[in-house]
């Protein structure tokens, strides 16, 4: 009895902390509406802020001092980031507001990588806590019963300041109706940077107060906001009292999960938000979102044929790179081999995103099982590539068939966040299924045939497969299936009343998508020579929103040229400087201030106005 017992306070210590973390991401979107994914940089701020002041001044003053100071700093830089990056935003769509954000997270990550050096470091115990105390049995840490009692201390001081502060009113007023509360004279800008303040600070305090239960590490900042974007979508976006319900149920799950099926903990927490999305699709305490003011006014323009001139520069280029081979090296046909793999993943992620108008978190999935799909297939029947090639997209589409059928019937955040669980539950499956899949060894020897062998007929299999899917986007995009798919987007209401099933349409927008990635999954798979539960993983999914965001969501071409300005980056700033996530996020910080419609989108709209502009003039 009293194991379990531990296992419940161990679970409740846990469940505080996941509630601080995730109430400053809960409170910063139901006011702001930005999908703010640089919050995980605020808490590992606050973790390395309270490790160096209490490496530094011993006793209780550095350590309560550091966790007070580490909130205050990491407040501070939420003020910043609001001033100098998020004010500027508010107007752009959402999506790019997270591409932003995305860049303060790489920003975030070399900073920090400069300052404190890329070595983990183990925090202090608690002065005052360190010791346990005694229940049927078992020894519980006094600082666990510290953090069990912080949550609740936390979430009753947030539910005075909202119901008994004028500013607590004015934040929940924001939340309900953003524009009403504008054109009642609040300041907005004000208001938005106590609310980054706060949301910030909570974060930094969740980091802070971890030093004493676990490692401060580089990579802790996209771990934690994954778990606190997992917590806020159960308990209901904007809802701090239902991200405090959905931390206690995810602790104890967890705590208990560990017993009864160890092999799925990693993932356990993804399953449950998938099983409450399922049933409650607006999480415990959320409600439906309402339509926005203006929402009429936003659609999206209407995508127009290349013209000729485009069509022809489009040939050249192709012609361009069929004889790359002739005068390029190894080293450059393999790099442009990738670069056509990542043109043919973002692509499919930019036809659910752009006409289809899903947002997916979790596209890595039917990357990662494409891969998996070419890469079992050799392991175990010693397949030829080009049955790979066809199993890749195969297995990738099966998936997406399964879980598109789900993800469909959810829109906006609520979507890609089941995109999200879903893909990482196909990674714990590869992960944990080493029979199998070989697990965290990979599936190696997943080689070409030997007619492409070498790196110029792989580069232009590469070529040729990329051109054709790029075709039969286009193709299906100005099919009367993809009209369908872009009125489901800009109307939905307005497309079941005369009888278009839009769900349908998207679910199988979905497996058409999931397809096509698993075809760049299964090359990368013959690219790289192995397959590893990485593939499916969240920053390959990240890669792919940013790539797709970069050129422009709603631009056919976005794609290309968000791929192939990404992935060149990434690949040359690897190899010129430590700090390449400074420099690449720096750029995409300034992309997005310069480009709110992504670089393509934004060199369409000037090419448009300027023919505009000389048709004005003739007449």
């Amino acid at each position: 009895m009293g194991f379990y017992v531990a296992q419940f306070l161990g679970g409740l210590a846990q469940a505080s902390s996941l509630f601080i973390v995730a109430s400053g991401l809960s409170i910063i979107f139901g006011v702001t509406r930005i999908v703010n994914f640089a919050h995980g940089t605020f808490y590992m701020v606050g973790a390395f802020v309270a490790y160096s002041i209490a490496d530094r001044v011993a006793g209780a003053w550095g350590f309560w001092g550091g966790i007070a100071t580490a909130a205050l700093v990491a407040g501070g830089i939420g003020v910043a980031l609001e001033r100098l990056l998020l004010r500027r935003l508010y107007q752009s769509p959402a999506l790019f507001q997270l591409l932003a954000t995305f860049g303060v997270v790489l920003v975030g990550q070399d900073a920090v990588l400069a300052i404190w050096g890329p070595e983990d470091r183990l925090g202090p115990r608690a002065p005052g806590l360190a010791g346990r105390v005694h229940l049927l049995g078992q020894a519980i840490p006094h600082y666990d019963l510290f953090l069990i009692v912080l949550g609740p201390v936390v979430l009753g001081l947030l539910w005075l300041l909202f119901h008994r502060t004028r500013w607590g009113v004015l934040v929940r007023a924001a939340t309900e109706d953003r524009e009403m509360t504008a054109a009642l004279g609040v300041d907005e800008s004000r208001l938005f940077t106590t609310v980054l303040f706060l949301g910030a600070l909570l974060a930094g305090l969740a980091g802070a107060i971890q030093l004493p239960r676990e490692a401060v590490t580089l990579h802790m900042d996209v771990a934690v906001v994954v778990e606190a974007f997992v917590v806020v979508v159960v308990g209901g976006m904007g809802s701090v009292t239902g991200a405090f319900l959905a931390a206690l149920l995810i602790g104890q799950l967890q705590a208990f999960g560990i017993l009864l099926v160890p092999r799925i903990t990693v993932v356990l927490a993804f399953l449950v938000m998938a099983i409450v999305l399922a049933i409650r699709p607006y999480g415990l305490l959320g409600r439906v979102p309402a339509l926005p003011r203006g929402t009429a006014d936003a659609v999206e323009p209407p995508l127009r044929p290349a013209s000729p001139g485009l069509i022809a520069v489009a040939l050249a280029l192709t012609l361009v790179l069929a004889a790359l081979p002739v005068f390029a090296g190894d080293y450059v046909l393999a790099l442009a081999s990738e670069t056509l793999i990542m043109v043919l993943f973002a692509a499919s992620l930019q036809f659910i995103m752009g006409p289809g108008g899903m947002m997916s978190f979790g596209h890595a999935a039917y990357f990662g099982l494409g891969a998996y799909g070419a890469g079992l297939v050799v392991k175990h029947f010693g397949a030829t590539m080009v049955t790979g090639l066809v199993a890749a997209p195969l297995l990738a589409g099966l998936a997406a068939l399964v879980f598109g059928w789900f993800c469909v019937r959810l829109s906006g955040v609520y979507l890609a966040m089941l995109t999200l669980a879903f893909a990482q539950i196909a990674w714990s499956v590869m992960f944990e299924w080493t029979a199998v899949t070989g697990g965290d060894n990979g599936i190696l020897g997943v080689w070409p045939a030997s007619w492409a062998a070498t790196a110029a007929p792989f580069y232009e299999l590469c070529l040729g497969l990329s051109i054709a899917a790029l075709l039969l986007l286009r193709r299906i995009v100005f099919a009367p299936f993809g009209y369908a798919v872009r009125a489901g987007r800009d109307s939905p209401l307005r497309c079941e009343a005369i009888g278009i099933d839009v769900q349908r349409f998207q679910w199988l927008a979905f497996v058409i998508a999931g397809v096509l990635a698993g075809l760049a999954g299964g090359l990368f798979a013959y690219a790289k020579g192995s397959v590893f539960p990485t593939y499916l993983d969240v920053p390959v999914s990240v890669d792919g929103l940013v790539m797709v965001l970069l050129g422009g969501v709603q631009s056919l071409v976005g794609p290309i040229v968000g791929a192939v300005v990404f992935h060149g980056l990434e690949t040359q700033l690897v190899r010129l400087t430590d700090y390449w996530r400074l420099v690449v996020g720096v750029i995409i910080i300034l992309l997005v201030l310069a480009f709110p419609q992504g670089i393509a989108g934004a060199l369409g709209g000037r090419l448009r106005s300027g023919r505009s502009g000389t048709g004005e003039a003739g007449r």
